[in-house]
């Protein structure tokens, strides 16, 4: 009798999904350890140990290895700028309340009002594309403006240092995708198997996180798959608006 996935989608992507969650969740192992007694850090080494046998075992050593690296790199990134962004849309609105108009044009011309509602929802796309535009449009004329506001210039320049690195780390993510491997006996019971068990650890850490979007995004699993195929940085950004000055 032929087995069926519990799972959609290709078995890489499910795979590599589960790897990247096994790192957000080791990285978070010492608060999620408090909230079940099972959830320790030999459990979650171990899990990232089972996940990266069952991928050499059925996938092939090296099958997945770059993706799952350039994934990563990207999440890691995401989420600080992800926050970074919020915080400088959040002081910008509060600085030039009583200059609407010039409010608008700066986050016009930095890319925050076509791009920054699909950044918040967690689109790798937006935000290469913000980024982008920040980059490109964030004058000496405009830091000073900004800053004589009372933002900190440190946080101008994060968000500068993002731009490039999410570009690079985004584009070989979507580089390493693909291929179909012939499967031999025992694949889809132990791609079902990681599939179930990482599936249980979502539910009860998104939950947990239910009040920290950013922390609960790392683990709703449709979430990070989407983040997965979600970017197509091979395509160049659109023309960036004339600068502020």
């Amino acid at each position: 009798m032929k087995k069926t996935r519990n799972y959609q989608g290709k078995d890489v992507d499910m795979l590599t999904a589960c790897r990247t969650i096994a790192g957000s969740f080791a990285a978070n192992i010492t608060e999620l350890s408090t909230i079940r007694t099972g959830w320790t850090a030999a459990y979650s080494s171990g899990l990232i140990t089972r996940i990266d046998t069952t991928i050499t075992d059925y996938l092939g050593l090296d099958a997945r290895h770059d993706q799952r690296e350039a994934t990563a790199g990207v999440i890691a990134l995401q989420v600080p700028a992800q926050r970074d962004l919020t915080f400088f849309k959040a002081q910008v609105d509060s600085d030039f309340k009583k200059e609407l108009l010039r409010h608008d044009e700066i986050l016009r011309t930095l890319g925050f009002t076509s791009y920054y509602k699909d950044v918040s929802k967690g689109n790798q796309e937006s935000m290469v594309q913000l980024l982008y535009f920040f980059k490109t449009n964030m004058t000496d004329a405009l830091k000073t403006e900004i800053t004589g506001k009372g933002m900190s210039i440190e946080l101008i320049n994060r968000i500068l240092t993002y731009a490039e690195a999410f570009m690079q780390a985004n584009t070989t993510q979507e580089q390493t995708k693909d291929s179909s491997i012939e499967l031999k006996a025992g694949a889809i019971e132990a791609f079902n198997e990681t599939y179930d068990e990482m599936i249980a650890i979502c539910k009860i850490a998104a939950s947990y996180y239910r009040f920290e979007p950013l922390k609960k995004d790392l683990f709703t699993f449709t979430r990070v798959q989407a983040n997965q195929r979600g970017g197509t940085s091979n395509r160049v950004p659109e023309p960036a608006p004339t600068p502020v000055q």
